[in-house]
């Protein structure tokens, strides 16, 4: 067992926790190997009946994966990064169709690799310092680990909002527009893990929603999401930046700006896999998700966006494409082309 992951039974409860506090507990190769072998184990453990998430440290529940890893083994040509999204993406495989009750606690940063291992879990309770995104296109690269699948159940306009401009939202946003499924105070989640070990847990969901709702509250007050946001729900990138800069507001004028400055190239393959994954079953969608994460490692934009965001860090990224009306629709399908060998999808 890696000590990176630390595990415990307490009851009838499997608890697991993330422990690289000072990387935001972002996730290896190896954590998501040692979190899977937990949850099959526990799965068919009949003294077992829920299991729980949460991260270590104040700062975060997982603010994402070990991108410099995909970005070397990309540009070494080896297996080190398709290795690393088969083991992530079976995870979130199963930890959608888990039969037990799965519960997260969302504390802190919630980006990327951590968005996956929470969003796909029937209970997801958010903390004081929630905080959910999913940034990836301001790295060349697209929302994953299920995020095309999740995203356009939000609501088209919200998921293309969260989706391209990698909006953060804080715990009360998070639970209006369903991200999280209930509010904890974290001061209380210290109780809330000791109670769910005491109390009888039978793998119901009803068993756990006895003993979560003891501590529910109702979230701090957040800013509303501004209905500007319908412009999202655009046909087009290029659609939705006209609505965005047709409407005049300070926050629809902020979006616009920021769909500016990411990845053109990026920008058009999130918007038409959340488009396509709406219409997908989780395992289409993540079949798809594997395609496209090898597809970004044969662009330039990938590359330049990690360069500039996480190795420099000038944040000035020189794009492939000035802007989102030069990407072509033939550039767009590129990526989305199947590149993973079928018989090889995901992990057993």
């Amino acid at each position: 067992m890696t000590s990176e992951i630390q595990s415990r039974v307490i009851g009838n409860l499997g608890h697991i926790t993330l422990n690289r506090p000072k990387a935001l507990n972002a996730l290896t190769f190896d954590m998501c190997e040692e979190i899977t072998r937990l949850l099959v184990a526990w799965e068919h453990d009949p003294k077992i009946g829920a299991v729980l998430i949460d991260g270590a440290g104040e700062r975060a529940f997982c603010a994402g994966g070990d991108v410099i890893l995909l970005h070397d083994s990309g540009k070494a040509g080896d297996d080190r990064a398709e290795n690393f999204w088969r083991m992530e993406y079976a995870l979130n495989e199963l930890i959608h169709r888990y039969s037990k009750p799965y519960i997260t606690l969302i504390d802190g940063f919630v980006m990327g690799g951590g968005v996956g291992l929470s969003v796909h879990g029937r209970l997801r309770i958010a903390g004081d310092a929630t905080m959910f995104a999913m940034p990836e296109t301001g790295i060349g690269y697209f929302p994953d680990v299920g995020g095309t699948y999740f995203l356009p159940r939000l609501g088209m306009d919200i998921g293309q909002w969260l989706g391209l401009t990698g909006a953060r939202l804080d715990a009360g946003q998070s639970c209006a527009v369903g991200v999280a499924n209930a509010f904890v105070p974290s001061a209380q989640h210290p109780d809330l893990i000791e109670a769910l070990g005491r109390a009888t847990l039978d793998g119901s969901d009803s068993a756990v929603a006895n003993v979560i709702m003891g501590f529910v509250t109702a979230p701090p007050a957040s800013a509303a999401i501004p209905d500007a946001v319908k412009a999202f729900s655009e046909k087009t990138v290029p659609a939705i930046l006209r609505a965005l800069d047709t409407d005049g507001s300070e926050w629809a004028a902020k979006q616009a700006k920021t769909i500016r400055r990411k990845s053109p190239l990026a920008m058009s393959v999130t918007f038409e896999a959340i488009r396509r994954g709406a219409k997908m079953n989780f395992k289409e969608v993540m079949t798809q998700e594997l395609d496209l994460s090898l597809g970004f490692l044969k662009t330039q934009d990938f590359y330049e966006g990690i360069r500039a965001q996480l190795i420099d860090k000038d944040r000035n990224p020189k794009w492939s494409h000035e802007d989102v009306g030069a990407v072509t629709e033939a550039q767009v399908q590129r990526v989305f082309r199947k590149t993973a060998k079928p018989s090889q999808q995901f992990l057993k």
